[in-house]
């Protein structure tokens, strides 16, 4: 029991994706990453109410489409917040490296990249669900 508490926690702590997650800021990563829960809750809905109800199948990947939509703004927001924050350092420092510049952009990117990311697997998700409402 000790031993899988430990790997899921060195997992959960080591992870890429987390890193990733927290170098990104946790505001915008976080808001982009509820709007992605509830876009995979609506499409998951709507899959149910597929055979059952078609009326609500539809109303629940319109409220998909709409969550990573804002998923994605939200991503592009962050970045943009991102760039003028990095841009303010540059500013008050003068002159710095093209690493540290790199490093800035980097990190502005990453919550674009999750917005992104969110749109194309909700988007996806929606394709196939109206492939398999066609049929």
């Amino acid at each position: 029991m000790k031993i899988s508490m430990y790997l899921l926690s060195t997992f959960l702590v080591s992870n890429v994706f987390v890193d990733r997650f927290m170098e990104g800021g946790p505001l915008f990563m976080s808001l982009i990453l509820i709007c992605f829960l509830l876009a995979v809750f609506f499409i998951i809905k709507a899959f149910v109410n597929l055979k059952k109800d078609e009326s609500k199948s539809i109303k629940m990947t319109s409220l998909a489409s709409e969550a990573s939509l804002l998923g994605l703004v939200f991503g592009f927001l962050g970045s943009i917040i991102g760039l003028i924050t990095a841009f303010d350092a540059i500013e008050s420092m003068g002159s710095i490296s093209s690493g540290m510049l790199a490093a800035g952009l980097k990190v502005s990117f990453l919550t674009t990249v999750f917005g992104t990311v969110t749109f194309i697997l909700i988007r996806i998700g929606i394709i196939v669900l109206k492939s398999l409402r066609a049929k």
